[in-house]
């Protein structure tokens, strides 16, 4: 039977992608798109701002785009989503409204959310108004939960910490599905030496990315290892914080051994990940971490955090470390600065890991849980 509105029979999918800008929601969109506009069985319309189009450009074939010129600001993206969008979405005919996001127009046809913005930063942000955003994310977390047809969670860390203590009661609209990870981050060829001592953060600044400690685990592996070098690619998404840091590294002695490079393409990462000595992920709060599968497929040795998503991800290939110890990230940074041996079981290690992640798989799934939320809403 044709679908109202839609007589080709797929499933008119929008994809509310208005809160994708920074980080992991963008690297999300520009690689499960693709996927998903190959599934025969979905037409998608995609939603985004005026001002976000530059992050994406051209969507790929068969993917409609509909961009939106109101005044960029949080309030008006709210009123905007919750009474415009659904207003449209129904006037559109959609089976489904897809936001990649934790939370989404409540009142739109079968809403379909990701849950990936893990809450527990509101416990360790201290500014009150940054602290009144998060705290503002959580309740709109919960009713989009509550209300949802479905719910994709991109790890069993993040279905557990975002089902607010009540895992059995969403288990059965929740499904996990791991991201992926772009076919072009491969090693470097074996003839191709990685640089020393140069460690490699990858992330956009902000507070839950616990960048402090990693600065303060550096004034210690600097006094052995004075050569070393901490470089940190990302955008400066909190400038307050990116300014505390580098006060930080001016107390700590460390300001000429910590370089911020700001955002990168891809293609510049996959230079960083080659060339690195080791790839530190310090953060504390991750529902995934698409810079470890990276940096790991691209047979980087790695340091990173025990907490969070993390040992789900990474599972055994890499050394795991208390985030909130110093004195702990520190000698684990200089036990894998002193043995090359260690470094290439870990480099081995890691890329057996990453083949674990395809983003081919990511849209195959998330394809399912879409036609899967229309065919309920139908029925």
């Amino acid at each position: 039977m044709a679908r109202r509105n839609n007589p080709s029979g797929r499933v008119r999918v929008i994809i509310n992608a208005l809160h994708a800008k920074t980080g992991g929601g963008v690297t999300y969109l520009r690689n499960i798109l693709p996927h998903l506009a190959a599934e025969p069985g979905l037409e998608l319309h995609l939603f985004l701002h005026a001002d976000q189009f530059e992050l994406f450009g051209v969507p790929p074939e068969g993917v409609r785009i509909h961009l939106l010129e109101y005044r960029n600001s949080f309030l008006r993206l709210m009123i905007w989503e919750q009474l415009a969008l659904p207003i449209l979405a129904r006037e559109m005919g959609a089976d489904v409204t897809f936001s990649l996001a934790n939370y989404g127009p409540l009142l739109a046809p079968n809403p379909v959310i990701v849950l990936r913005n893990s809450l527990a930063v509101v416990r360790r942000e201290r500014r009150l108004s940054k602290w009144a955003y998060w705290a503002g994310l959580a309740v709109a977390t919960l009713a989009s939960l509550v209300g949802c047809r479905s719910a994709i969670a991109v790890s069993d860390y993040a279905r557990r910490v975002l089902s607010f203590g009540m895992p059995a009661v969403f288990r059965g609209k929740t499904t996990i599905i791991h991201h992926g990870v772009d076919a072009r981050f491969t090693p470097a060829e074996p003839a191709v030496p990685r640089r020393p001592d140069e460690l490699l953060v990858v992330s956009d600044v902000y507070v839950q990315k616990n960048l402090h400690t990693l600065i303060r685990a550096m004034a210690t592996v600097v006094r052995t290892h004075p050569a070393t070098r901490l470089v940190i690619a990302g955008r400066l998404v909190d400038a307050e914080y990116h300014g505390e840091l580098l006060q930080l590294a001016r107390e700590c002695g460390v300001t000429e051994s910590v370089t911020f490079l700001g955002g990168q393409t891809p293609a510049e990462l996959l230079g960083l990940y080659r060339r690195c000595t080791a790839f530190v992920f310090p953060s504390t709060v991750e529902t995934f971490g698409n810079p470890l599968v990276e940096a790991m497929a691209c047979g980087a040795p790695v340091v990173c955090s025990n907490s969070a998503a993390m040992p789900e991800v990474a599972g055994d290939a890499v050394l795991y470390v208390d985030p909130l110890d110093e004195g702990a990230m520190a000698a684990t940074i200089l036990s894998l600065l002193d043995d090359a041996a260690l470094r290439d079981q870990l480099a081995a290690r890691a890329m057996a890991r990453a083949t674990s992640y395809s983003w081919a798989e990511t849209g195959r799934q998330t394809a399912q849980v879409l036609l899967r939320a229309a065919a309920k809403g139908a029925s």
